[in-house]
């Protein structure tokens, strides 16, 4: 047999079950009551999946402020899933940051997602709010004299548009840690090795918390390139390539969407990744197929 023909009799990468996986998934507060309902819609649909944490992300400048606060509160009274609300440093002095998660704390809402946050108006350099947190990590230190929450908070495999290079940006994710985060998150990111690659630094640097990456499930392409671009995460040409010609095809879009993330995923847990955390943008569906190609399922009846 030539050895051009030994790849064909390999198993697929999802012959062998995944085991002791464990997912979280991060939705956005509503701006319309349309919105609303397919928000929980997805949060109905997705705590089938018991996930380890559910997190609603805090708008620019605290713009959603109330709108998060309203929606962690509610999946806490009327679901099983553990909320995790997102805090920022923007827009906002220390007391006022202070007093939204000692509300938090005692309505009974435990895990914070602490961010620096970005400015309200777009690309704007960030500036510390007078009197507020100067940065994430003084965030993390100053909810841990609050109470013991148990905190996220974000990593970036690509480096962070702001830091002037990687030793820094790993840096500034140690002074987090320090300050008593208990894991990271990560951006999102298309290229297994990148994640590797990061987590090398992490380890020479001596972080020992969980590091859970972020997973996006990309349907609209066009969007996701741009956003991407703002956010220094690089687009291979495999999956532009993939995307092509099916602006017009939204099913077969998600098709291909599953499939990449869902082996993402698979190679990510072949090197040892057992946690994920699913950007969902309240769509349900999708997270849903790729979660259950991982074997993440509701418990038998």
């Amino acid at each position: 047999m030539s050895t051009n023909n030994i790849d064909l009799l390999r198993p697929s990468l999802f012959a062998a079950k995944a085991k002791g996986i464990s997912a979280s998934f991060e939705f956005f507060p509503p701006q319309t009551e349309k919105m609303e309902q397919t928000l929980w819609d997805s949060i109905r649909s997705l705590e089938s999946l018991q996930p380890s944490f559910v997190s609603v992300t805090y708008g620019a400048g605290g713009s959603t402020r109330e709108r998060t606060h309203s929606t962690v509160t509610r999946i806490l009274k009327e679901t099983s899933l553990t909320p995790a609300a997102h805090l920022t440093c923007v827009a906002a002095t220390r007391d006022e940051v202070d007093e939204v998660a000692r509300q938090y704390w005692d309505e009974g809402v435990r895990h914070i997602v602490a961010l620096r946050g970005d400015m309200p108006e777009l690309g704007a350099a960030y500036q510390p709010h007078p009197g507020g947190y100067e940065n994430a990590a003084a965030l993390v230190e100053g909810l841990k004299k609050i109470g013991d929450f148990d905190i996220s908070v974000a990593a970036y495999p690509e480096c962070h548009p702001d830091s002037s290079d990687v030793n820094a940006d790993i840096d500034n994710l140690k002074r987090k840690i320090d300050a008593g985060a208990n894991r990271a998150i990560t951006q999102y990111f298309f290229d297994v090795d990148v994640y590797f690659r990061f987590m090398d630094r992490v380890l020479a640097a001596g972080i020992d918390v969980p590091i859970v990456p972020g997973i996006m499930p990309v349907t609209n392409f066009k969007q996701a390139k741009k956003f991407s671009a703002s956010c220094g995460t690089s687009v291979p040409d495999w999956l532009e390539d993939l995307f092509a010609g099916l602006d017009d095809h939204p099913n077969t879009r998600q098709m291909v969407a599953a499939t990449v993330a869902a082996e993402q995923c698979m190679r990510l847990y072949q090197g040892g990744v057992k946690e994920f955390h699913f950007y969902t943008l309240n769509r349900a569906a999708l997270t849903y197929t790729i979660c259950h190609i991982l074997g993440i399922r509701p418990p038998a009846a």
